[in-house]
């Protein structure tokens, strides 16, 4: 009886961590509500830059010549390890649609960024999210998903080479650029 006892207890313990390791991170925190997400555009890195290769997703593929810093597009930064969009965040991006929704004749890259700590795949993959959600919420405020597309540097291309706490802050980000 003890043996079966203790059988069912760890069973039941087991299926516990299995239930509770399925929860999703939200993108957007749920104070402000966002339609479902249109899928995305994304472009693939230049050939001569192996190190930042271009997330697969299935979206249509353009071809980006050149993608040059995006001057009137304030940087939108995230805490650590998260790609969860602040209200600074959201802030940032309304401004950048604005000027998106403005001149209709740019197409923008959104290239995440994540500062040195973790592995390179942990950091694309992370730099990814990052772009992602900035597009996804673009998108949310207007700009029309042919304009935006994504890319991940993962800690390829740190702002800051510093190893600390403020050097990382400012490299966990999302620049934009404009695709010539």
């Amino acid at each position: 009886m003890n043996q079966k006892m203790t059988g069912l207890f760890v069973g039941i313990i087991c299926a516990a961590f299995i239930a509770a390791g399925c929860a999703k991170k939200e993108v957007v925190k749920a104070e402000e509500p966002v339609a479902p997400p249109a899928k995305a555009v994304e472009a693939p890195a230049k050939p001569a830059a192996p190190e930042a290769p271009a997330a697969k997703e299935e979206t249509v593929q353009e071809t980006v010549k050149e993608a040059v810093p995006a001057a009137n597009l304030q940087t939108v930064y995230f805490d650590f390890d998260s790609y969860v969009l602040s209200a600074e965040a959201r802030d940032t991006l309304k401004k950048n649609a604005e000027w998106m929704l403005a001149n209709t004749g740019e197409k923008v890259q959104v290239q995440g960024n994540c500062d040195e700590r973790g592995s390179a795949e942990y950091n694309l993959a992370l730099g990814e999210k990052r772009a992602k959600a900035a597009v996804k919420y673009l998108e949310t405020l207007g700009v029309p998903t042919s304009r935006l597309s994504f890319i991940s540097y993962g800690k390829e291309k740190p702002v800051d080479p510093g190893h600390d706490e403020a050097a990382w802050t400012k490299n966990r980000r999302d620049d934009f650029a404009l695709i010539k």
